[in-house]
């Protein structure tokens, strides 16, 4: 067997989604704190002058206790190389958690005991089973009051459209939380509290029917647990790997990740069953992880990593081959030979030169400006990864300088931000004039947060009545002069220069479509 091969077979790259406060980013930093790649939690929720999370290392995440940027993370745990990318949770930033899902090979989803499943997650989640993501729920806060195991495990398979299959059950909740009866590893996990601290104690057992299940728990509890498990039994499948794989059956573990309870037996769990890198469809071709060439896609950028120095990132997960430090790719889009001197790998907001990364793996790549979300490197040949397309925003604002003196740092700023994906910039083909779109309201807190911030230049908004933004593709010239005769007020051009129509209302957008039907409208940019 090949090094690929063996590297291959060590690597988990996988995502964490859910709805805002579910505990995402607790339970990213408990995982690691067991791969002991991070020696104490922060406490992610208090805004004061305690350690921020580990995975949140904006500043503007800090002040709202809310991931903002995907971050990227890395540890090895029982000799696999695991790479976690913690997503935003917030809705405002949708998109990036989409882009995010495109480069991970499998999922957990988090979901509060208290609250169920949210919007937010059954979005996130359609977007998983749209690619046949396998999916393993994670159940958290148990040492809260909140809903019955039952009715969870029911409103999971209605309202997300999952087949569950539970790895782990709760026995008590809330206040009378006593711990889990792990059937993946056949133990109790007892949940005591010691001096103040909550601590969780591993007790190995010969199945249900041992009786030192009783002497641990108490007879009320014991006798509940045997119960429930009989129905457990009866009306869920057992578990297994192939069905998980191809999307159709998701892993339930329960636990309290703040708490730090349940989470090694996810863990543990995790890398024994979770997918090592999978092929991805490229425009040409459908690309194995295990051949020798390189290639690999960018999903993410960010700007001023370090705002000390002008530096912005490209995210590159690696597809096929082995990337190496200082050698020459292609990149694909504008069939240009680059090399990488200082490739990073990452840890949280630690980052590290690497000399070699394998598929699955994500890279850092200093970026003066080639990149763009969706762009391929290769070793040479020609090939497009597909699938990371831009959606139609959801709102709309002009965009204006607000000190004369720094209009070449705001111009900056709002293409490197735009490079990013954080919003889409639109620029009105009658009068030039810029228009911001996001899907959501709190991205123009940020961006103006950041273009103050760490480019010096300040802006003000103000609101622009747009309905949709359509891309507009056409094969026949006479109807789009017409089109473009008629709306001119409503065109603008996107980043790439691509034609865009910004309705200002459905029935605007119906009637185009019905009297220029040789125009095609899309909602997302790639088509």
């Amino acid at each position: 067997m090949s090094s690929i091969q063996e590297e291959i077979k060590k690597r988990r790259t996988f995502g964490i989604i859910s709805h805002p406060d579910a505990g995402k980013t607790t339970l990213t930093e408990k995982l690691l704190l067991y791969g002991g790649a991070i020696q104490e939690a922060g406490a992610v929720k208090s805004n004061k002058v305690k350690k921020g999370a580990t995975s949140d290392f904006m500043e503007i995440e800090r002040q709202r206790g809310i991931s903002v940027a995907t971050s990227v993370m890395g540890f090895e745990y029982r000799s696999k190389k695991i790479n976690i990318l913690d997503t935003p949770g917030h809705q405002d930033f949708a998109e990036d958690t989409y882009r995010t899902l495109t480069a991970v090979d499998s999922v957990i989803v988090v979901i509060d005991v208290a609250k169920g499943v949210e919007a937010q997650t059954e979005k996130l989640v359609e977007v998983c089973r749209m690619r046949d993501t396998p999916i393993i729920v994670f159940i958290n806060k148990l040492d809260r009051e909140g809903k019955d195991a039952y009715d969870l495990l029911d409103e999971i398979e209605q309202k997300l459209g999952l087949t569950v299959c539970p790895l782990s059950w709760p026995i008590g909740m809330g206040q009378d939380f006593k711990g889990i009866y792990n059937l993946w590893e056949q133990n109790l996990q007892l949940y005591t509290e010691q001096k103040k601290q909550k601590i969780a104690q591993s007790i190995k057992i010969e199945g249900l029917d041992d009786p030192a299940i009783d002497q641990y728990i108490g007879q009320e509890y014991a006798t509940e647990l045997r119960e429930d498990f009989e129905l457990v039994d009866g009306v869920y499948p057992e578990f297994n790997r192939e069905s998980y794989l191809k999307g159709q059956l998701s892993p339930v573990f329960f636990g309290s990740a703040l708490n730090n309870f349940g989470v090694q037996e996810l863990l543990n769990c995790f890398v024994e069953i979770a997918p090592e890198p999978l092929p991805k469809a490229a425009e040409q071709r459908l690309v194995k992880p295990a051949e020798t060439v390189f290639s690999g896609f960018v999903f993410k950028i960010h700007a001023n990593m370090d705002p000390k120095h002008r530096d912005r990132l490209a995210f590159l997960k690696i597809v096929s081959g082995k990337f190496e430090r200082n050698t020459a790719y292609r990149h694909t889009r504008i069939n240009k030979d680059l090399r990488f001197s200082n490739p990073t790998a990452f840890m949280a907001s630690k980052k590290s030169v690497v000399d070699e990364a394998f598929p699955g793996d994500i890279v850092g790549l200093h970026d003066t400006g080639n990149f763009r979300i969706g762009d391929t490197l290769t070793s040479g040949e020609q090939l497009e990864f597909k699938g990371i397309p831009s959606f139609s925003p959801e709102h709309f604002r002009f965009i204006n300088n607000a000190d004369p003196m720094k209009a070449k740092q705001l111009n900056k700023g709002i293409d490197q931000l735009m490079d990013e994906g954080v919003a889409q910039l639109f620029t009105l083909e009658n009068n030039g004039r810029k228009i911001i779109g996001t899907v959501g309201a709190l991205q123009y807190e940020v961006i103006q947060y950041r273009l103050e911030h760490e480019y010096g230049a300040k802006c003000t908004y103000e609101n622009y009545q747009a309905y949709k933004a359509c891309w507009v593709e056409s094969n026949n010239e006479e109807q789009l002069a017409e089109f473009r005769r008629l709306k001119s007020r409503y065109l603008a051009r996107d980043k790439f220069d691509r034609l865009v129509f910004l309705a200002d209302s459905s029935f605007s957008l119906n009637m185009a479509r019905e009297k220029f039907d040789q125009l095609k409208f899309h909602l997302k940019s790639e088509f």
